[in-house]
């Protein structure tokens, strides 16, 4: 009853009584638009780094044994490094099917599913494509699926939480209209891309990506590939090559070389890169990296 009582106090006074850890930056951000000063968000993942293999550092296990929700993107993004750390964090609250876990992928329509699931077929996810925070009009369902869970986990705070969503659901739509008329001078544009990071935001906006430098998924580039890829260019007129800010980027600036293409560095994560620090600078990044 005194827990009860000094959490509601906090929560009068403005303190934060949810302790929300995300493991990427974006689930982060949209978490902090819902939960506003109700809820204190911390971050996994560096969005700086390859977001299947994060170090399981010791200091995020204090983070986690302290998390009231832990929201993660799912689809096996995770796999590689989260396991370990939720069970040594020894944390009730947020492991698999409890109240405080929130598997944001059991929420979206993922796409790229495989008809099989084999390593011969490289590191490919048997749900799916996991990066589907890369379409902007999954930002409003993740938000949507936050709102619910910390009106469940804080009930007596719903209607704040209700409130918050509602605003940010107005702003947003604002934003998607903006975005779509400046995605339209880039439609039917063609492109490579590194690895299949981008392929919702892609999709979203009628841009064709004919290939990746990775000949599968986590393979690195073998020179056989790399010259069946100049070729293609060559053939298909693609002068766009999509790279992103952790797998090497030799290879991209080679294959620009040999084909008059351009390389662009684009953003997998808010904060990926330098200016891309909001939602929206985010997804504006994208656009017009991919457009200009």
């Amino acid at each position: 009853m005194k827990s009860f009582l000094l959490i509601m106090l906090l929560a009068s006074l403005g303190f934060a009584s949810v302790k929300v850890e995300a493991t990427y930056a974006s689930l982060g951000a949209i978490a902090k638009k819902v939960g506003g000063d109700l809820v204190s968000v911390h971050v996994l993942a560096s969005s700086q780094y390859d977001p299947h293999f994060i170090v399981p550092k010791p200091s995020l296990l204090s983070k986690l044994r302290r998390a009231d929700l832990l929201i993660i993107n799912g689809g096996g993004l995770e796999l590689g490094w989260l396991p370990p750390l939720m069970r040594s964090a020894n944390n009730g609250k947020i492991q698999v099917g409890a109240e405080g876990f929130l598997d944001i992928s059991h929420f979206v329509a993922m796409i790229d599913k495989p008809n099989s699931v084999s390593r011969a077929f490289g590191d490919i996810h048997a749900e799916g494509n996991p990066h589907y925070i890369l379409d902007p009009y999954n930002v409003l369902i993740i938000a949507k699926a936050v709102a619910q869970k910390l009106s469940q986990l804080d009930s007596q705070n719903m209607q704040t939480y209700k409130k918050n969503l509602a605003n940010f659901t107005r702003e947003w739509h604002i934003y998607l209209k903006d975005l779509d008329k400046n995605m339209l001078t880039c439609k039917d544009k063609k492109v490579i891309q590194y690895h299949e990071l981008f392929n919702y935001f892609l999709k979203r906006y009628g841009i064709k990506s004919y290939a990746t430098i990775e000949p599968l998924p986590g393979i690195s580039p073998s020179s056989k590939h790399t010259l069946k890829l100049i070729n293609l260019m060559r053939e298909q007129k693609i002068d766009m090559i999509l790279q992103d800010v952790y797998h090497e980027k030799k290879t991209a600036h080679f294959i620009a070389s040999k084909t008059d293409a351009k390389v662009k560095i684009i953003p997998h994560d808010v904060g990926a890169a330098k200016g891309s620090e909001t939602l929206e600078d985010f997804y504006n990044m994208i656009a017009q990296r991919i457009c200009h």
